[in-house]
């Protein structure tokens, strides 16, 4: 049995227990699941049952956490007040904070005077940072050392804080104005003498990033320097948080999704696919695909401007979708590179000049090698002449199909806009028009018209 029919199968067991009012028999089945296992489990239960198994667990917090954002928000609806604000209360910071902007007002209402007045100024002070930067992304739950500190003094400290803090491995030194002087880590601290000072064996070179950074940027540093955890700082240099690792990399992850969604032309997507309905897919989709339909009569003003050529050489016809697809795939493959390469930073804007004479080195390579396949094509379908205007055309969609999906992307970062909406959609409808007015444009100028 997989993990998924095994939840199902737990799921269903569980809540007729629950039912039954069997609750020490249901929290027994799950004392050996981790507790991201038991949040499946719970996920595919109804929220009136859910809550009260997951109120009844020792690690209810942690697994909470690990529930999608929409069931969270459904146990919130249900939940007792005095139930969620103690679970919410042990919750990180920066979960705690996630959940608080999901609610909807009634329910803040509800949880806000329900927890400590220092969770409640915690939640308003993160809540307040613009979505997507560094700011909403931290976590208030961290580690902090005095600089005059003994290493047993420190140690003695970190006992105190570490069941509150995010993390341990890392302890940050600020002063009176919590402004951030150094970081030692857990392992400088063991191995020092203990009457050593904090001040002669922290590390003064802290790498960290402003409370308006963009997330993306902030995880793009977590990963560059191979961080368990990067400092926050204000515009005065006081900490006033960290953005742990596995954070970062959830940056990271929804980051590519968002750029996969665009490159496919689709709108941003939140939640599992499968969750998705019918009416946010379509709202999802519909734009680019309307748009491009009245970019793709473009095609068709070239085909009507050559009508009599083509009307004198139908075996122009069967070559033409070829033709076409060719220039398509090839912009599509050039702007997958380069998108994946600005989203990286393995290339800058000042490099597009140096990169467009290598990508007209590569696009003259390949359309060389299709033109040669074409060509042995056209001559067995026409002659010597259709088969020159295939190889040339060819050639020449496939440049121009290249410079084109290599550029959009370079021209969108400059003008602002992400890089990754010059999607395959786009690129291809920009390409297949080329592609037309190329193709009978070469073949108007070899083929007689009658």
């Amino acid at each position: 049995m997989n993990n998924k029919d095994f939840a199902k199968t737990l799921a269903a067991k569980l809540s007729r227990a629950i039912e039954q009012q069997q609750f020490e028999q249901s929290i027994n089945q799950l004392q050996n699941l981790r507790p991201i296992d038991i949040a499946d489990v719970l996920a595919l239960m109804e929220p009136n049952l859910a809550w009260q198994l997951l109120e009844h667990l020792p690690n209810r917090s942690t697994v909470f956490s690990y529930l999608e954002t929409d069931i969270q928000v459904a146990l919130a609806y249900v939940f007792p007040r005095a139930v969620l604000a103690k679970i919410v209360g042990e919750m990180p910071a920066d979960e705690r904070t996630d959940l608080y902007k999901h609610l909807n007002q009634e329910q803040r209402d509800a949880l806000l005077p329900a927890l400590a007045q220092a969770q409640r100024e915690d939640i308003r002070k993160l809540s307040a940072y613009e979505e997507r930067t560094a700011g909403a992304l931290m976590t208030s739950d961290y580690a902090t050392l005095a600089a005059h500190m003994t290493v047993s003094e420190a140690l003695a400290a970190l006992r105190l804080e570490a069941p509150d803090a995010e993390t341990i491995y890392h302890a940050y030194v600020i002063d009176d104005e919590r402004k951030l002087l150094g970081v030692v880590s857990l392992r400088v601290l063991i191995l020092a003498a203990p009457e050593q000072l904090i001040n002669d064996i922290m590390m003064s070179t802290v790498v960290s990033c402003n409370v308006n950074d963009d997330q993306e940027d902030v995880a793009k540093v977590v990963a560059r320097y191979d961080l368990i955890a990067l400092p926050i700082t204000d515009d005065s240099g006081a900490l006033v948080g960290i953005v742990t690792h596995d954070d970062a990399m959830d940056v990271v992850s929804d980051e590519a999704t968002d750029d996969f969604h665009k490159s496919g032309g689709v709108s941003t997507m939140v939640g599992k696919l499968k969750d998705v309905s019918v009416r946010v897919l379509y709202r999802k989709r519909v734009f680019w695909l309307v748009f491009l339909v009245f970019g793709n009569l473009l095609s068709g003003l070239s085909i009507s401007n050559f009508e009599d050529v083509i009307a004198a050489n139908l075996v122009l016809v069967f070559f033409l979708p070829l033709l076409v697809d060719s220039g398509g795939n090839a912009g599509s493959q050039s702007a997958t590179l380069m998108v994946r390469a600005l989203a990286t930073g393995d290339v800058v804007m000042r490099d597009w000049f140096s990169l467009l004479g290598r990508e007209a080195m590569v696009a003259l390579m390949l359309g060389a090698t299709m033109a040669v396949a074409i060509s042995i094509i056209g001559y067995v379908r026409g002659d010597a002449v259709v088969s020159l205007v295939l190889a040339l055309s060819m050639m020449s969609v496939v440049m121009i199909g290249c410079v084109i999906g290599m550029s959009l992307p370079f021209v969108l970062n400059k003008l602002g806009f992400d890089p990754a909406t010059a999607s395959a959609p786009l690129i291809t409808s920009v390409c297949d028009a080329s592609g037309v007015l190329i193709y009978l444009f070469i073949a108007s100028q070899f083929l007689s018209i009658g």
